[in-house]
């Protein structure tokens, strides 16, 4: 008698619709099973209602979640998890997203499946892990957390710089070298597609946050913080974007080249609309 395969785990996913597709996928293949049977289940009229809602074309309420949670034969911790998974998905604003992403990882069996994920939301919540990351770059660097935590602006704790050099190693954003020593490492921050967004958005508050606190913390000549206002056509805004993108590679790569690092600092970009278009304006040519 062949193993029994085992049930597709809800706690991997972090969009519903993957989840639902790979649950109507794995009962398909398994056993005898039909979109008209789920609709039976979740006690629908619409037989192909399911399809629908993997396809995009119809989203969940509140109340629809929990009959397809049942549906999915989902219960206690595992049948709350997809119904915030489906509260998740529909969040608009960003104070709404990083609410139900909380209860996301509030889940135990979600910190389990998704550790790299929790570590790299940590890696774009706390604005000094990349901060730290650039640090190691100088030949005075010291690991002791002490060290590392006098030397931000603003100072952090020591305990606050031991948990970030331990979250940067899991990363693989900092390695040892044949030294010993800590260095930068290869690895590139990549969140999955669903909270992407969600942790970079985060990490841009934070920074244009420490900006506008810098315009009083340092003094003038150690920032440049400046601005303009210009009125432009698609064209020339797409040409703006296109010169910030390669100033900011011109930027790394001169980074790349600096023999002596002493000083990490931030450089932020923003570009974003104070009028709007006319509907005219809007349409597609």
């Amino acid at each position: 008698m062949g193993k029994r395969k085992a049930p597709v785990d809800v706690f991997a996913y972090l969009d519903y619709r993957a989840y639902l597709r790979a649950f109507y996928g794995d009962a398909k293949a398994s056993r005898s099973f039909s979109y008209r049977l789920f609709a039976r289940r979740a006690k629908l009229r619409s037989p192909n209602y399911l399809k629908l809602v993997i396809d995009g074309e119809r989203n969940l309420s509140s109340a629809m979640a929990e009959r397809f949670a049942q549906a999915c034969g989902l219960t206690a911790e595992a049948a709350e998890y997809f119904q915030e998974l489906v509260q998740f998905a529909h969040a608009r604003t960003g104070a709404d997203q990083n609410e139900r992403y909380a209860r996301l990882r509030s889940h135990r069996r979600y910190r389990t499946v998704h550790r790299l994920d929790v570590a790299q939301d940590a890696y774009h919540s706390r604005w000094y892990l990349p901060a730290i990351r650039e640090l190691v770059l100088r030949a005075d660097f010291q690991e002791a957390p002490e060290w590392i935590a006098e030397r931000l602006v603003p100072s952090i704790k020591a305990s606050e710089a031991e948990l970030a050099l331990q979250t940067l190693v899991d990363l693989g954003m900092l390695v040892r070298n044949a030294h010993g020593r800590l260095c930068q490492g290869t690895s590139l921050v990549s969140t999955g597609a669903e909270t992407r967004s969600l942790h970079l958005a985060n990490f841009h508050r934070t920074m244009m946050a420490h900006a506008a606190e810098a315009l009083d913390r340092i003094p003038a000549e150690e920032r440049d913080i400046s601005s303009v206002t210009l009125c432009m056509g698609r064209a020339g805004l797409a040409s703006i974007k296109l010169r910030i993108q390669r100033f900011r590679a011109e930027l790394l790569a001169l980074s790349d080249l600096e023999e002596a690092p002493e000083q990490v600092v931030q450089v932020n970009f923003q570009l974003f609309p104070l009028s709007r278009l006319e509907a005219k304006d809007q349409e597609t040519p």
